[in-house]
């Protein structure tokens, strides 16, 4: 550059070595100067895209992707670029338009064939994924993010048995893919496998599903040493439903060691009724001095659970009675059998594939409409969230009752719970709470259904009073909803 001034192919090339030092200021001057000298210079508003995806500057990305198309009309690396950028911006419909603009310039570009893949699934489209992520594979045989992609979505489409060779394939290929060993954990686990399920399961610490926990100090503790006169902190993790599941353990845990609970402040007033906690602390509050931790989804593996060991006895939580007895009164007043409902769960927002999943198992209430038709019914609302407004639309000739304006945690949602003959409920935290508490829940599954209602099964190891309605074909809420009004016709 020193010699010639001028170089626009210069100034692109320190760019890119500027780019993978991560000196990004340094490398968009030298991307803008390669632009200046030469102005149809494709490569380096490709480049300098890229750059700009690589801060988040996913629209400044975008236009620069465009420019290099207008350039070079046939640039496939541009036109899956530009598909990558539409992804992160939400656009997976324009995304799956663009990865075929590349696969078109380039038929054996394995990566646009799976991020292809990947925009299909954010469009909850798995078959069409399955093909995709097929075509990286031919193009590809040694591609191990297209092999796991594969496993993925024939897990979306309730297929955990051929997705397992999938797993053990990407794997095999790649041995650190700490994604692949954690979905293989959960096929396992959905299959009933627990001995290799929590094993498998134990991955997602270590993967970006889990964020790290780097403000805890103690030892690791996974039963693998004695804790007997020590403190050990079980610390929740991922949703509400996961904590409602295995704070199970914390009683077993208690017999063993003194245990401090940490949980979010909205389960805060309920987990202090677990036997055995000594203290409970709120996310973010300060902790007291512990010895040991583990995170309340691997006291499993600690205990080396089995679906004959799970300590399945119920109620394993309690209500307020008082306010439980207040709930019951004000029930008694009402006519017919009092069923609780909940028809949406909670998408985790800015996570495509969260989204997607939640869009799969959330119902609308206009679908509960079977449930007019059933004589003796007083409905009552469960709902919680944005989904919640729908009370005021109810399915004609539906009478519902909503008092979520007066459940600001989980203890009271639990008060409300025990005074109800029945809930049911789409696969969400209320769910695992009407189990816990002991009362007769029927859960709506979705075709692909979570591990932990294991498959092909209409009752649960996990809760004795559970009931399992799981859709027989992708979609197919119509089906579950014409047989949960059957069996509240049967008296069941």
């Amino acid at each position: 550059m020193a010699l010639r001034p001028d170089d626009a192919a210069a100034y692109y090339s320190r760019g890119n070595t500027l780019r993978d030092l991560g000196r990004s200021a340094a490398a968009l001057a030298s991307y803008d100067r390669a632009i200046a000298l030469r102005p149809g210079h494709a490569e380096a508003y490709n480049n300098r895209g890229n750059l700009a995806r690589d801060q988040g500057r996913a629209e400044a990305a975008l236009a620069d992707y465009e420019r290099a198309i207008a350039l070079r009309p046939e640039f496939a690396e541009a036109h899956y670029n530009r598909g990558t950028a539409l992804r992160d911006l939400r656009r997976p419909e324009a995304a799956v338009a663009a990865y075929d603009r590349a696969i078109a310039a380039r038929p054996d570009f394995a990566e646009a064939h799976n991020n292809r893949g990947n925009a299909l699934r954010d469009l909850d489209r798995p078959e069409a994924a399955l093909l995709s992520y097929g075509n990286a594979i031919k193009s590809r045989p040694d591609y191990a993010e297209a092999c796991y992609s594969r496993g993925a979505v024939l897990w979306d489409l309730g297929r955990p048995e051929e997705a397992l060779p999938c797993y053990d394939q990407a794997l095999a290929l790649k041995p650190d893919f700490v994604e692949a060993r954690y979905n293989k954990g959960i096929c396992h686990l959905a299959l009933g496998d627990y001995e290799r399920g929590w094993e498998g399961f134990e991955w997602r610490r270590k993967s970006r599903f889990v964020p790290p926990r780097g403000d805890l100090s103690g030892a690791p503790w996974l039963g693998d040493f004695p804790i007997a006169g020590k403190t050990i902190l079980v610390h929740a993790e991922q949703g509400f439903g996961d904590s409602l599941q295995l704070c199970r353990y914390v009683p077993l845990l208690a017999a063993l060691a003194t245990v401090v609970l940490e949980v979010p402040r909205p389960l805060l007033r309920l987990f202090a009724r677990l036997p055995g906690v000594t203290r409970i602390v709120a996310h973010g509050d300060p902790l007291p001095p512990f010895d040991a931790r583990i995170p309340m989804m691997s006291l499993p593996l600690a205990f080396r659970a089995t679906r004959a060991t799970i300590p399945a006895a119920v109620p394993y939580l309690t209500a307020g009675p008082e306010r439980s007895a207040v709930w019951r009164r004000r029930l008694a007043a009402l006519p017919g059998r009092k069923i609780g409902l909940v028809w949406a769960g909670s998408p985790l927002r800015g996570l495509p594939r969260a989204e997607a999943m939640d869009r799969r198992r959330s119902i609308s209430l206009q679908q509960y409409a079977p449930l007019t038709a059933v004589p003796g019914l007083c409905l009552i609302s469960l709902q919680k969230g944005e989904p919640a407004a729908q009370t005021r639309t109810p399915p004609a000739g539906m009478v519902l009752h909503d008092w979520s304006e007066e459940l600001s945690d989980y203890a009271d949602t639990a008060a409300l719970v025990d005074a109800l003959d029945l809930v049911i409920s789409v696969d969400t935290s209320v769910a695992h709470l009407a189990g816990g508490l002991g009362k007769p829940v029927w859960v709506l599954n979705r075709y692909d259904q979570c591990w932990r209602w294991l498959r092909n099964r209409t009752d649960s190891p996990w809760y004795p009073t559970a009931r399992l309605f799981q859709q027989r074909s992708p979609g197919d809420w119509a089906g579950v909803l014409r047989a949960v009004a059957d069996a509240l016709r049967a008296g069941e």
